[in-house]
Parts: structure tokens; C-alpha cells; sequence
């Protein structure tokens, strides 16, 4: 997926004025969730939370909340930019503004947030700009999307705690964006799922090693 696209001239983040138009009209995807079987536009139940995340290629970062217990529903697409209803070529030419994300349906009386964000930051390097591993390009970029205001505090204040324990073993500065959501655009059928599709497929992703100090489990 992102051998496709490693210029490092999709490195610097587009201006509204530079950035393809897009489409009115959603671009086609899967009609359900090739792991659970639910409606891959599945809205959120009473009592369950979500967040949007970029941790560079989604194929992978989405398996990795797909296993994780408590996370009731994921679906792979693209936030964060200018184009409206943009297509995975058009988010790969570095011309949309939009990161590779995944949403993230959870249930918190099972996973609270602190562990979705601990899941997220020790599943990925966030200091590595815009880039992760071999796939460069401002798509790739760690980014988490928040739904309210306690959701933001939550991220920022992670971010705290992890930038100090990464400076402790002598990483780099986290580059993440962090910022409120706006519209999440579903990715193409063939993004969907795609490592439960293709177990042997590319996984661009992996983290520093260094443990996030935050998530205690499950809601009280």
C-alpha cells in the first residue's frame, strides 16, 4: 500500500487552495465489516464512544484495534484534510490533506479511552513527522481526531505522559496532530479489513518499545 507512494515530496501538508476538489458523493466501500459482519457504517450505540486515529498505513493500525478487547468497531478511511469524499489515489498524491485513519467504536465499560490512547501511541513511532517507517507522505502521518472537548484533554494529556517517557530512553519529540474531528470519509472496500483479507499483506507500523504510563483498563 504505501510502497506506492514514498516521494518525499508529499511531505509538506497542502494548502485548501492547492487541494484536489474532490466529490460530492461518498466514494463506494464495503457494505459490512469483513471480521464481525456488522454494516461498516455502523452509527455508534448508546453507551459507546469512538475516536479517529492516523498511525500511518491504516491496514495495519486497523487489525490492531480490530484485536483489541472492548474496540466493538473499526473502519479504515481519511480525516484530517481539505478534499471532500477524496479516493485512496488522490489521498496518496499528497494533494488532499487527509491522513490514513481509523475509526474506532469502543465500549467503555470494557476499554476506557486511557487504553485506546495507550494502545495507540505503543503501536506506532509519533515522532517520526510526516512518515512512519518506509511510507513518507503527510497521509501517513500519527494524528488523533477527537469527538468532544473531554476527548481532546484526554489525547493532549497522554501526549504529556508519553513525551516524557520517550524522553527518558531518548526518543525524539511527538510530532502527532492532535485536533477535533472533523468528517471522516470511508475508505475504498479493498482498505477495509485488508490484513484479515490478505493475513500476509504489507504492515507498515511499529512502535518505540517505550511503554505509554497511562490506561488502567475498564471503567469502574
Amino acid at each position: 500500500m504505501g510502497l506506492f507512494s514514498n516521494t518525499s515530496d508529499k511531505t509538506r501538508l497542502v494548502t485548501p487552495d492547492e487541494a484536489l476538489p474532490g466529490r460530492r458523493t461518498p466514494i463506494e466501500t464495503a457494505k459490512t465489516h469483513f471480521v464481525t459482519g456488522e454494516p461498516i457504517k455502523m452509527d455508534r450505540a448508546a453507551g459507546h464512544d469512538e475516536i479517529i486515529v492516523g498511525m500511518g498505513c491504516f491496514w495495519g493500525a486497523e487489525r490492531v484495534f480490530w484485536q483489541t478487547e472492548g474496540v466493538v468497531h473499526t473502519a479504515v478511511g481519511y480525516a484530517g484534510g481539505v478534499t471532500e469524499n477524496p479516493g485512496y489515489k488522490e489521498v496518496c498524491s499528497g494533494r488532499t490533506g487527509h491522513a490514513e485513519v481509523v475509526r474506532v467504536v469502543f465500549d467503555p465499560a470494557v476499554i476506557s479511552l486511557d487504553t485506546i490512547l495507550k494502545t495507540f501511541w505503543e503501536n506506532h513511532d509519533p515522532t517520526q513527522g510526516m512518515r512512519q517507517g518506509n511510507d513518507r507522505g503527510t497521509q501517513y502521518r500519527s494524528a488523533i481526531y477527537t469527538r468532544d472537548e473531554a476527548q481532546l484533554a484526554a489525547a493532549q494529556a497522554s501526549q504529556a505522559a508519553y513525551a516524557k517517557a520517550l524522553a527518558q530512553e531518548g526518543r525524539g519529540e511527538i510530532t502527532t496532530e492532535i485536533a477535533p474531528s472533523g468528517p471522516f470519509y470511508y475508505a475504498e472496500a479493498d482498505h477495509q479489513q485488508y490484513l484479515a483479507k490478505n493475513p500476509g499483506g504489507y504492515c507498515g507500523i511499529g512502535g518505540t518499545g517505550v511503554v505509554c504510563p497511562i490506561g488502567t483498563g475498564a471503567r469502574l
